[in-house]
């Protein structure tokens, strides 16, 4: 029994017309039909009735057409899979992330996937979590890493958390700073270097000392996140940051922890829920949540389900 003699004897089956049939697989009417006689014999039953030109199936071909079916599904599923894979060889994956993400988490993430898959081209966009929730919707990017709760909640996406994170106060080695664990009342008296609209932790900041009665003090404002940083170096101010990009900061920073509660941030992954991402995406989200954690208050590991439209969490910040 052959591939071609099984798609030869489908075709038929669906088309009840040996012509059309042949046209449908484009091979020669005398052709198709040699091979549907080859298989009759070889099975032992004929496959089709023929009488007075009408073509039906017989108790041997109804009973063969589902595992046909079955077998030339199974096969095209073999082929895409072999070819996806195939695929990693090259292509583009195009990630969306916050400013701090790209500091703190992807480097190490991305040199992973690079060794693993050189040839894959890597796309990466900056922006706060609205803009790249927008960009997601568009068709614009495959993933985004973006800060939870949604800007807007979207049921277009679905988000899986990937850590949880403290913020800390971050401040210059070489001034005089704190040295004890900072409570958000502390900063009341504090010059604070502060980003620019639209960052998430900008908006936490604000926020979280709006709680405690106060409006902040800003020395410098209006920064990206490596002109914060460095703006903290120059000992014009304090600033609240992700660990992760104080741990990255060099000795020339003084990292802080704020007093609990605190402040944190709960990061996840995001795609459009109507179409999945491409092969290579997928193994980038591979790879992502494979390094995914959760906080202090929980082992680390795996930190929830897949949900549709970014659900609310902690505090959080971008």
């Amino acid at each position: 029994m052959q591939f071609q003699q099984l798609l030869y004897f489908v075709a038929v089956a669906e088309t009840r017309h040996f012509t059309r049939a042949a046209e449908r697989v484009h091979v020669s009417q005398p052709s198709l039909s040699q091979q549907i006689k080859a298989l009759e014999q070889e099975l032992g039953a004929e496959l089709f009735s023929r009488a007075r030109g009408n073509i039906t199936l017989t108790d041997a071909g109804e009973a063969l057409l589902p595992l046909a079916r079955r077998i030339l599904a199974d096969t095209e599923t073999a082929r895409i899979e072999v070819q996806e894979l195939a695929q990693l060889k090259r292509g583009r994956v195009r990630l969306g992330a916050t400013p701090s993400l790209c500091t703190g988490l992807l480097p190490d993430v991305l040199r992973v996937f690079h060794d693993l898959h050189p040839g894959i081209e890597l796309l990466i966009e900056e922006g706060g979590s609205h803009d790249l929730v927008r960009e997601l919707a568009r068709g614009a990017l495959d993933l985004a890493l973006v800060v939870l709760p949604l800007p807007t909640p979207s049921p277009a996406l679905t988000t899986v958390e990937l850590l949880r994170e403290d913020l800390v106060v971050v401040s210059a080695a070489s001034a005089p700073g704190p040295r004890r664990p900072v409570r958000i009342k502390d900063l009341r008296d504090q010059p604070l270097v502060m980003f620019r609209h639209g960052y998430d932790l900008r908006e936490l900041t604000v926020a979280a000392c709006r709680a405690e009665g106060f409006e902040p003090t800003f020395t410098v404002e209006g920064g990206e996140l490596d002109a914060v940083l460095g703006f903290v170096r120059a000992g014009l101010g304090l600033a609240v940051v992700p660990a992760m990009v104080a741990a990255r900061g060099g000795r020339d920073l003084r990292v802080t922890a704020l007093a609990r509660p605190g402040l944190r941030r709960t990061i996840a992954l995001a795609h459009r829920s109507d179409v999945a991402p491409p092969r290579a995406a997928r193994e980038l989200q591979r790879i992502l949540l494979a390094s995914r954690r959760v906080g202090p208050e929980g082992p680390e590991g795996p930190s929830g389900p897949e949900r549709p439209g970014g659900p609310g969490g902690p505090a959080v910040a971008g």
